[in-house]
């Protein structure tokens, strides 16, 4: 497939494409994810736990389009994770890359992942997955489709008796009711992160 035709893929709600990217392999820099676990996050006044959900600021930009860029952002000031755009330019949506197993360049991502005690840790969590990948905040706005990136849809799709779905891990407020029930996973994958309900960080 095609960058365009990835990009036509991808400019759909992030819940319509967020299924149908379990299975697909991200490219970054040395190093290849299959993604096992996603969330997907909707825009302006539809989703209370996306960083959108106020509309557009500096850091959130990239989440407006146009579709098959990344946005990065930093979790807990500390660590980078990965979003892929959808939707149609202007309107922001995107995939959160929850988890995957690292398909190619094990040693790199070992090496940037040095805490890791096995393969199956290497990219479990957003957090892990985005060091894994080489990526950082730098690379909020780049295409995920160019290089050093490149973004592979799965030959055969995940069957639907395999995808599991239901609220995502750690978004406070509304935002984590099981009335948004957009993670993703592979049933049984032993890359799909826990399952975390937030808890409010103590001062």
């Amino acid at each position: 497939m095609t960058a365009a035709e990835l990009a036509a893929f991808l400019a759909r709600p992030a819940t319509e494409v967020a299924p149908r990217l379990l299975g697909a392999v991200l490219r970054g820099r040395g190093a290849a994810v299959r993604l096992t676990e996603v969330e997907a996050y909707l825009g302006v006044g539809e989703d209370p736990g996306s960083h959108a959900h106020r509309g557009r600021t500096p850091r959130t930009a990239p989440m407006f389009g146009p579709p098959g860029h990344l946005y990065v952002y930093l979790s807990y000031g500390m660590h980078a994770c990965a979003n892929i755009v959808c939707s149609p330019d202007g309107a922001a949506s995107a995939v959160l890359l929850r988890g995957g197993e690292i398909v190619e360049g094990r040693d790199a991502a070992r090496a940037r992942r040095s805490t890791s005690r096995e393969d199956a840790d290497l990219a479990r969590g957003p957090a892990r997955l985005a060091t894994a990948l080489g990526l950082t905040l730098a690379d909020s706005g780049a295409s995920a489709l160019h290089e050093p990136f490149a973004l592979e849809l799965p030959a055969v799709p995940v069957p639907d008796s395999r995808i599991r779905s239901g609220p995502r891990t750690g978004v406070s407020g509304d935002g984590g009711l099981d009335s948004y029930p957009w993670r993703f996973r592979i049933d049984a994958d032993p890359t799909v992160s826990p399952y975390r309900a937030h808890s409010p960080r103590r001062r």
